[in-house]
């Protein structure tokens, strides 16, 4: 470790060097492919479980893509949600609530105890309730205007996850919605996290909701040449694998409660990790592609490990944004060993969940985040479901088996989005 903030703060430290504040996880919750919960999810990536299916969401036979990663059997109302609630919430504002509920319950949160103008929710989506906005076209267009339903803007716009939260709840500090497309989740966390970090709010409830197998969702991102147009679930989701062709499309939620570590420690929280560092770049480059050399990549992975006072040589493991789709896979491969250099990127072992739950989009960051907090927490390193075969493009160390016994110093787990949005969380044990 370098000589900085971790080496010179002893674990009881509540601030960092520079006088700002640390920032712990407290609470953790997810909805994924998997099913429900935390629990189920560590379970399916630890056990290198494809959750991938055929669509039985609607019917996909003329499409190109008739396989994603859908949430399935989920009834709101087992979980919850209220008749009402879900009559009214879509999907993923429905995902974002069961992932919250688990998360401010694990964190202990006594909100009727708590300055609630204190703790912010900033949660994203990088697409929104995109299966009420199709229904509202062909509503339009075969009903008329006046048969456009009141609720149609209030049940479809991409902030009302994080407003019904807030609601929901009663937090009445910052109310946020970031939309970075892929990396929305990384970036609601990193947003909330420098909040606390600053003083602004205590504490936070963040993190990423996404419904989007859907048949536009499927079509666009299809014809886009996005998707592995595999027919074999087992064989579609394939990071950093010679074979892969494109991503899955996932769905699902993941939530964390995020406090100062001394309002955590103030009211006698149970600390599960703590962030330690996030970097956010832009690549200026282009409306899809990486940028080739991996240049923005590497400066986000970089501002992450430098704000926890680590140098390249702590990085325990990388939690890969890892989609599977040959630019992505051999330019974060690029990204890594630039960072750490040739020889010694090529032995930081490196994970991707998405051989398991796809590609949940907007959720993928939270998702993830929780994913590389429990790796820390229990000194190991997730398999990579998927991967088999090594590509030369991506000379890295892909995790094939659960590494155990494995106590890390920091990992990072990374997320880039469409448009050229990179993000990247410094996770650390506590």
């Amino acid at each position: 470790m370098s000589e900085n903030a971790n080496e010179v703060a002893p674990a009881t430290a509540t601030r960092r060097p520079d006088g700002t504040h640390r920032v712990v996880i407290t609470g953790m919750g997810a909805v994924s492919p998997a099913g429900v919960g935390t629990d189920a999810l560590w379970s399916a990536v630890m056990g290198k479980e494809c959750c991938i299916g055929p669509v039985t969401r609607f019917d996909a036979t003329d499409y190109d893509v008739r396989i994603a990663a859908e949430v399935r059997d989920f009834d709101p109302t087992e979980h919850g949600i209220s008749k009402k609630e879900a009559r009214r919430f879509e999907r993923f504002v429905q995902y974002a609530i069961v992932a919250s509920d688990e998360a401010i319950a694990q964190s202990g949160l006594d909100l009727e105890a708590e300055d609630t103008a204190r703790i912010a929710c900033v949660f994203g989506t990088g697409i929104g309730g995109i299966d009420e906005l199709q229904s509202g076209f062909f509503t339009l267009a075969e009903k008329g205007p006046r048969r456009v339903s009141p609720l149609f803007i209030p049940t479809m716009i991409g902030n009302i996850a994080a407003g019904n939260l807030s609601i929901r709840y009663g937090l009445r500090g910052e109310c946020l919605n970031v939309v970075t497309a892929c990396a929305t989740g990384a970036h609601s966390i990193g947003a909330a996290v420098r909040d606390i970090r600053h003083g602004y709010i205590d504490a936070a409830l963040a993190g990423g909701s996404e419904e989007s197998v859907s048949p536009i969702c499927l079509a666009g991102f299809a014809n886009l040449g996005a998707l592995s147009k595999s027919e074999d679930p087992a064989c579609a989701s394939l990071p950093f694998d010679a074979r892969r062709a494109g991503f899955v499309a996932g769905e699902g939620a993941g939530a964390v409660v995020l406090e100062s570590l001394e309002h955590a420690l103030g009211r006698g929280a149970k600390v599960l990790a703590e962030v330690t560092g996030f970097g956010s770049t832009g690549d200026a480059y282009h409306m899809t592609a990486p940028e080739p050399s991996g240049e923005g990549v590497v400066r986000a992975m970089r501002m992450a490990l430098e704000e926890g006072g680590f140098s390249p040589e702590d990085l325990g493991h990388l939690n890969a944004h890892g989609t599977g789709t040959p630019a992505n896979d051999a330019t974060e491969s690029k990204a890594l060993l630039a960072l750490c250099g040739e020889e010694a990127g090529r032995k930081v072992p490196v994970t991707s969940v998405k051989g398991t739950t796809g590609h949940t989009l907007g959720a993928a960051g939270a998702i993830e985040a929780i994913v590389c907090a429990l790796s820390v927490m229990n000194d190991c390193v997730p398999p990579t479901c998927g991967f088999a075969e090594a590509d030369p493009e991506c000379p890295v160390s892909v995790v094939t088996e659960a590494k155990t016994g494995y106590p890390q110093k920091v990992a990072l787990s990374n997320s880039l989005g469409f448009g050229g949005h990179n993000a990247s969380l410094a996770v650390s044990p506590f």
